[in-house]
């Protein structure tokens, strides 16, 4: 909701708000959703190698959380905006100053930043909480991600149409106020429950010196001869494992 709630409003409010014109406003949404999708990749790094995912999750969250705080009060505070200008070329509008754009443009990268440490953190803490060799859990695992996309997309169809709609009518301080709150309100939430959590240790190291490792090991053994009895290349017995279910999908 947080992100979709700022995203497909932003540059209504660039143009209106901070008098960009239409070519700059577009371009400044574009590199701020662009750095949105691509420091998940850093965040999941830092939680496989150093933090974890609940620290990482947590940290994060709390920046996201003051810069939702940051970004409410920059768009309530009337001395963090330009004056009102309802010239229709936006050339001719007084600009935002330098201060003004930092304290936007400063809070928006800081969200930007601190969602890759959520994005790709969240799912994979859930799934840390079930085990697959678990009968009970394996299906409960299945029913915690239904609802979590379930809660996913409903949250992005109230941004997309419910907060929208009170950005521009009601006023840009409840539009971003509401998502700042539900997300403090959420943060709570996780904390509370942080003594029933699995928590799974980071491994060390960087993942991808592990995966050049593979990659060097299966060079050096590919001319390796196979063992007669094939349960040697098997650390589980074939029961252990879970299959997956056969689907009419490509027939």
């Amino acid at each position: 909701m947080m992100f979709n709630g700022i995203a497909a409003n932003l540059i209504i409010y660039l143009t209106t708000k901070l008098n960009q014109g239409t070519v700059t406003a577009s371009n400044n949404v574009t590199n701020w959703t662009g750095t949105v999708w691509i420091t998940p990749i850093f965040g999941a790094y830092v939680a496989d190698a150093h933090l974890g995912c609940y620290r990482t999750f947590f940290i994060s969250s709390l920046a996201s959380f003051m810069a939702m705080s940051l970004l409410t009060v920059a768009v309530s505070v009337p001395s963090l905006q330009p004056p009102p200008c309802l010239e229709p070329s936006k050339e001719n509008c007084q600009q935002a100053s330098k201060l003004q754009l930092a304290v936007f443009f400063g809070s928006l990268y800081m969200l930007a930043v601190a969602t890759g440490g959520t994005k790709p953190n969240i799912s994979t803490m859930g799934a840390d909480q079930f085990d697959d060799f678990h009968p009970k859990e394996k299906s409960q695992k299945l029913s915690f991600f239904n609802w979590w996309m379930f809660s996913v997309f409903s949250g992005i169809l109230f941004a997309s149409t419910i907060l929208v709609y009170i950005q521009d009518n009601v006023g840009w301080s409840f539009g971003y106020g509401i998502p700042t709150i539900g997300l403090g309100v959420a943060i709570l939430i996780f904390v509370a429950g942080t003594p029933f959590y699995r928590h799974r240790l980071p491994s060390g190291g960087s993942p991808f010196i592990r995966m050049a490792r593979v990659i060097v090991a299966a060079a050096r053994n590919w001319r390796v001869p196979l063992p007669n009895d094939p349960n040697q290349l098997y650390e589980l017995e074939v029961q252990q494992y879970s299959k997956i279910d056969f689907t009419p999908s490509f027939r």
